[in-house]
């Protein structure tokens, strides 16, 4: 189905502009942004053959995957390894376990050692996969000439908070400790949305535990704030693929009842933002999470962390999966790409200039 909706999509955005324009309709315009239009015209399509009534959690799941391929881009030479991840027990996990894991590698990287990022994918810490991420993964690998580490960590609501931050912590601190397994030279943490968080908590994390930590962080449209309202949740509540009350039914899965909403998914009330490390922050224009994920951006910045922050403002939540159609959402992932390999690079020369 989706490889037969793809190839529909990519038909209907190769049109003139009039005709794009005419099929997607008029101009969206909101807070002073435009909606991209190939995006409008791609949402307007998705919506005409949304199911007419909501999906269970299984059937989600399963489309989030099989969604993965609409985003297929181009990435040649870039070689997929699935392995595991060793997490021990802890915080969120009773006994010992592994975390099904995919190393992608660039045909430029070889076997020589390189940078590293290990990537946590997005879906409301209940949907997604290392399959969902793939695409991802693929273009972060072959732009960036890093591997990229995808690791699948629990879901809610069979396992809520803090399990997947469990997770993602214990992973980042075993590659950290297992950098010539991996052939890493230097470790950043990295995802989208619910994964973004948990990049930005776990390197949090380890590093308020005075533990090494990430060297960069990548966080793309990040939910950092969990709980609130106003601002953008209500200005982009409907009509741009995920709506605030898909937001308020996945925080409900992630936290449990009574505990304070805050303080596991967001750092924005945190008085140590200063250990984190370095960070690139981007948010879409027509996204509920636009508004946390700039103020997160700013108090790093107060902090006096290293931040490069981006606003793609006619982009939508979860561009990087339209990267492999839409032009202005392949430019940003492109964008994350290019601060990827800096950040990387700049992490290698600090940790060198210690030794």
């Amino acid at each position: 189905m989706f490889g037969a909706l793809r190839r529909l999509l990519r038909a209907l955005l190769a049109l003139p502009t009039p005709a794009r324009r005419a099929l997607a309709g008029p101009p969206v315009v909101r807070d002073g942004q435009i909606l991209d239009l190939d995006v409008q015209l791609v949402l307007r399509l998705l919506g005409l053959i949304a199911p007419g009534e909501e999906p269970s959690l299984v059937d989600q799941r399963r489309a989030t995957d099989r969604a993965a391929g609409l985003a297929e881009s181009v990435t040649p030479g870039v070689t997929a390894r699935e392995l595991t991840v060793p997490v021990p027990e802890g915080p969120g996990r009773d006994v010992p376990g592994t975390l099904p894991a995919c190393l992608y590698e660039p045909a430029e990287v070889g076997d020589r050692p390189a940078g590293l990022l290990v990537h946590f994918h997005g879906g409301g810490f209940a949907l997604g996969s290392i399959a969902s991420s793939a695409p991802l993964c693929r273009v972060l690998a072959h732009q960036a000439g890093v591997r990229v580490l995808s690791v699948e960590y629990r879901l809610a609501p069979e396992n809520p908070f803090p399990a997947g931050l469990a997770d993602a912590a214990s992973a980042l601190h075993h590659v950290l400790g297992h950098r010539e397994d991996y052939r890493a030279t230097t470790v950043a943490a990295g995802g989208d949305s619910a994964g973004a968080n948990l990049a930005l908590t776990a390197a949090h994390q380890l590093a308020r535990r005075g533990e090494e930590t990430a060297a960069f962080v990548l966080a793309l449209y990040p939910v950092t704030d969990a709980g609130r309202t106003g601002g953008s949740r209500d200005l982009f509540a409907e009509g741009f693929g995920l709506r605030t009350a898909d937001i308020e039914v996945f925080e409900r899965y992630y936290l449990p009842d009574g505990l304070d909403v805050i303080r596991p998914t967001g750092l924005l009330e945190v008085d140590d933002l200063a250990v984190m490390p370095p960070c690139y922050v981007s948010t879409a224009g027509f996204d509920p999470l636009r508004d946390e994920g700039e103020e997160l951006a700013d108090a790093l910045r107060r902090a006096g962390v290293p931040v490069v922050a981006r606003r793609f403002p006619g982009l939508v939540h979860g561009y990087a999966g339209f990267a492999g159609l839409v032009p202005a959402a392949r430019d940003a992932v492109l964008d994350a790409a290019s601060a990827l390999r800096a950040g990387l690079a700049l992490g290698v020369r600090e940790r060198y200039s210690r030794l």
